[in-house]
């Protein structure tokens, strides 16, 4: 069972470092709830104040899901945008593909967002999401909670 939204607590110990999944970047594209979040993070990417991070895996996510909502004009603007700001996609090799599969194989969660989880895990830093998939590893990662859109 789900805590209460305002039980929830952001658990931000490990650092400036973080790692977007597909909600927290969808947040900022469409301006949510936990949008200023996320674009506070970007800025303070830029002037090299955090790490923040995501994987070709969860870019791809992002783009298939702007091209269903938006077209695909706007898949362009969306993927400059990220390859322009101070995110750094990882490539997805031999051991984020292992550790995303075995965070898999144990968790009930979307394969993409084991990817998410599994650069969060190597880079040790805090997940940024809203996405509730991640309830079940508050336990093993640091999270930081965006609201849900309702």
């Amino acid at each position: 069972m789900s805590a209460p939204e305002n039980e929830r607590v952001r658990r931000i110990e490990v650092g400036e470092r973080y790692v977007l999944d597909s909600f927290a970047v969808l947040a900022l594209l469409s301006k949510e709830p936990g949008s200023e979040r996320v674009q506070a993070l970007l800025k303070k990417a830029k002037v090299g104040e955090a790490d923040v991070s995501m994987t070709w895996v969860n870019v791809g996510e992002v783009t298939y899901i702007v091209e269903r909502r938006w077209g695909k004009a706007r898949v362009h603007q969306v993927l400059g945008t990220l390859e322009a700001t101070a995110v750094e996609i990882h490539e997805v090799g031999r051991d984020l593909t292992l550790t995303a599969a075995e965070i898999k194989a144990e968790y009930p969660l979307a394969y993409a967002d084991a990817f998410a989880a599994a650069l969060a895990m190597r880079e040790q830093a805090v997940l940024v999401t809203g996405d509730p998939e991640f309830e079940q590893l508050e336990a093993v990662l640091p999270l930081d909670w965006l609201p849900d859109p309702e």
